[in-house]
């Protein structure tokens, strides 16, 4: 798994975003590549944001228990794969803003480095090292921008 937290692995990151355009189209899926790029900013948003509310104990136990593996593992996901209601995007959203958003994003995690994020608490899976964070951020972002073709 390459590393976020590395400067080439971000300058290589926010290259294959920067190869995507208005007229990109998926190779899978069903989003468009605006809302591509506005899933995967959900992921920062809750990180640095804190806007959307938190699962409550329950909801969060269930997270821990069936889906932190697959999130945090190091399997790749599928394609057409299940996702959260948080992370499901309607209507158009704007390309040029959601593309500025997450480069800044990347920008801010790399910045911050691994000490922010070894043993930061997740939105749903509490706790996590900063190889586990690292895991869910360039793994899901990987995973799109391939169905991209980028």
């Amino acid at each position: 798994m390459k590393n976020v937290f590395e400067q080439s692995v971000v300058d290589e990151l926010v290259g294959r975003i920067n190869v995507l355009s208005p007229a990109s189209t998926a190779h899978w899926g069903k989003m468009s590549v605006d809302q591509m790029l506005a899933h995967v900013n959900v992921a920062y948003v809750m990180v640095y944001d804190n806007i959307s509310p938190k699962p409550g104990p329950i909801k969060t136990f269930i997270f821990r228990l069936f889906v932190k593996g697959a999130v945090v593992g190091p399997k790749p996901y599928p394609r057409n794969g299940p996702t959260a209601p948080e992370f499901r995007m309607v209507g158009r959203k704007d390309f040029a803003q959601e593309k500025q958003r997450l480069i800044g994003y990347l920008q801010r995690v790399h910045t911050g480095g691994v000490k922010v994020f070894d043993g930061k608490s997740s939105h749903s899976f509490g706790p996590l090292t900063s190889s586990e964070w690292n895991t869910l951020f360039y793994k899901h972002l990987d995973h799109h921008l391939t169905q991209f073709g980028v």
